[in-house]
């Protein structure tokens, strides 16, 4: 099929990301997952001891934000590009609770938005793009010619982000990631830029009740038709 962009836009632990790079195989396309950098972004500020439970420097962390460069780099054992900060591999330091628990607030300054926004948009220059997020189909790329709007039942996304920290090792319980999940999803519903909406034109998909590769045959037939 002609090079096109597809936005995912969607509430945490949806799938997004999967979805995303099972679709940029098959099509051929540039994979970009926009939650890795502002979830980048979060763990500089909270290695630089400009967030933390007790505080937010808002002010001196948005002073901090031209040191700040985020890159993707292929690996070809894993089949998609991994996330770096200032040169470091930081894929698995991005995924923990930590940066779940303050990536939202992160990522509703505004001064954050812009300049990752900004990053996004020139990605897309040459289509042939798939990305994911909160504000693909709204913001970053309005007139993208498929957009995709994720969504599950808070219980089940809690359910698959638990299973997926224990399996890493993480010291969690499934209270505290549903608390996560709930909060992530009010802030991000109610920030003031850029909030998580779905967009007029966007087909939504609830795969509370959907294997990955159910979500994944179902989305292709709906591209195909497409062609």
């Amino acid at each position: 099929m002609s090079k096109i962009i597809i936005a995912i836009d969607g509430y945490s632990s949806t799938g997004k990301s999967t979805l995303a790079k099972q679709l940029a195989k098959k099509l051929g396309f540039i994979y970009v997952d926009t939650g890795a950098m502002y979830r980048a972004v979060t763990l500089y500020a909270i290695r630089n001891g400009y967030i933390s439970d007790e505080n937010f420097d808002v002010e001196n962390f948005v002073l901090e934000l031209d040191k700040i460069k985020i890159s993707f780099l292929f690996n070809p054992q894993l089949g998609f590009a991994e996330v770096y900060l200032n040169g470091e591999n930081v894929e698995k330091h991005i995924r923990t609770m930590q940066v779940s628990g303050f990536v939202s607030p992160i990522a509703a300054v505004p001064e954050v938005r812009y300049l990752l926004v900004k990053q996004q948009q020139e990605m897309g220059k040459n289509k042939g793009l798939v990305m994911d997020g909160r504000d693909i189909g709204t913001v970053v790329f309005p007139n993208a010619e498929l957009k995709l709007f994720m969504t599950a039942s808070d219980q089940v996304r809690a359910q698959r982000r638990y299973d997926e920290l224990i399996a890493r090792g993480e010291q969690v319980t499934f209270d505290e990631v549903l608390h996560n999940v709930r909060e992530r999803d009010y802030i991000d519903s109610h920030r003031e830029n850029s909030p998580l909406m779905k967009a007029d034109d966007a087909i939504e998909i609830d795969n509370s009740n959907l294997s990955i590769d159910e979500q994944f045959e179902k989305i292709k037939k709906m591209i195909e038709e497409m062609s």
